[in-house]
């Protein structure tokens, strides 16, 4: 789990987070979502510990990041596996290499330890057979796929994502958020997504934060959002007609 208490972060005089309180829980998709300039990719950069902020805490499982010691520090992000907007893969090493990368980084493993470890998480996004494709010879939904095999190979505690359906059509966005779930819940994971699409929310969202001018103004779950009277919420999830319909549709089962 990852317990945020009263968390402010500024740039000069800008002050982009204004005390934010939530938690994010073990073995659940937990979403932060928002407007473009919310501040949710501030809130997702301090929590990797990328951002320094001036006030208040995060902890991991009790750990406070900013208490610990270069070294400790270390270890933590040791424990966290990251997958980026555009993927971030390298174009010079093939699929293999880039998911094996994080285990020469922070491992002592063997060649063929670190071989095995690379080919269980492969297997697991369903790409058992395209160790040696470089990037480049690969679709955006094998890319993204990709990033999440480096990104668990090291086993970690907590996962980040950070718009994992930009760029995708609908169908593969929907397998894409399939594929974090049941890793989520297969290996206990705390998992933190950051996204603007609200397939994604409607899927996924366990539990939801929504940011709006560096306030958390609302949280809940996918459920909850069809109920709440959070005009921030409702203005932000029910701008196309496609959700009105669905939340007037649910709201007439409920009568």
């Amino acid at each position: 789990m990852i317990e945020v208490k009263d968390l402010h972060k500024s740039f000069g005089d800008a002050h982009i987070l204004k005390g934010i309180n939530t938690t994010f829980e073990q073995g659940k998709t937990n979403l932060i979502i928002g407007q473009s300039g919310s501040g949710k990719t501030v809130f997702l950069k301090c929590l990797l510990g990328l951002f320094k902020y001036e006030k208040g805490t995060i902890s991991y499982e009790g750990k406070v990041f900013q208490n610990l010691d270069k070294d400790e520090q270390g270890d933590l992000r040791a424990e966290i596996g990251m997958v980026f907007q555009g993927s971030a893969l390298f174009d010079s090493m093939n699929i293999l290499e880039n998911v094996m990368f994080p285990l020469r980084m922070f491992t002592k493993l063997s060649k063929s330890e670190m071989q095995d470890r690379a080919d269980f998480v492969l297997k697991r996004v369903q790409l058992e057979d395209a160790h040696f494709k470089k990037p480049n010879e690969a679709s955006g939904g094998m890319q993204k796929r990709v990033a999440i095999a480096r990104a668990i190979v090291n086993r970690p505690k907590y996962l980040f994502c950070d718009e994992p359906n930009s760029g995708l059509d609908p169908k593969t966005a929907i397998v894409i958020d399939n594929l974090i779930k049941e890793i989520t819940e297969e290996f206990n994971i705390t998992t933190v997504i950051n996204s603007h699409d609200m397939n994604s929310v409607m899927e996924i969202g366990e539990k939801i934060v929504f940011l709006k001018n560096g306030l958390k103004a609302w949280e809940g779950s996918k459920h909850n959002i069809f109920s709440t009277d959070n005009e921030a919420v409702t203005d932000f999830v029910y701008s196309s007609n496609l959700f009105k319909k669905v939340r007037r549709m649910y709201n007439e089962d409920l009568l």
